[in-house]
């Protein structure tokens, strides 16, 4: 008994829905599920039977595999004043305002330590994204070199 099982997440994605959605289907019997334990699992002939299509392993396959790359980047601002690490945040902060909807999120948080007069900036998001927002940092922060 080999019969090829997938997640309400891999059926999600191959059919471009919310898992949600793939959810309310199995809920509503649009779309027959196993529950094994707290999760659903979907046959591919139900799948198929859904969609009206075949599903091929290979589909399936790829629709789980999306390569993606984050950094995470840690910057430590010294000797700056709390108005300037205020103020850097700030523009970092509105920097990420202006980035389209559709992009990978970039997430920042800053801290600022008052006895140390430091800040210490965490970026984590795409190569590009972080690379812009380190330029960013290294302009305002005011450091030559």
């Amino acid at each position: 008994m080999s019969q090829e099982l997938y997640s309400v997440d891999q059926v999600a994605e191959l059919l471009g829905l919310h898992a949600r959605t793939v959810r309310n289907y199995v809920r509503d019997g649009r779309l027959k599920a196993v529950r094994i334990g707290k999760q659903y699992r979907i046959a591919r002939e139900d799948l198929e039977a859904l969609t009206g299509q075949p599903v091929t392993p290979a589909a399936a396959t790829t629709a789980r595999r999306h390569r993606h790359v984050e950094v995470s980047s840690i910057v430590q601002v010294d000797a700056i004043s709390p108005e300037d690490a205020s103020r850097l945040a700030t523009l970092l902060m509105a920097s990420l305002n202006g980035r389209q909807s559709d992009d990978q999120p970039v997430r920042v948080q800053t801290a600022y330590n008052e006895e140390r007069a430091s800040m210490k900036v965490v970026i984590l998001g795409d190569v590009a994204d972080s690379i812009e927002l380190l330029r960013l940092v290294d302009m305002l922060s005011g450091v030559d070199g």
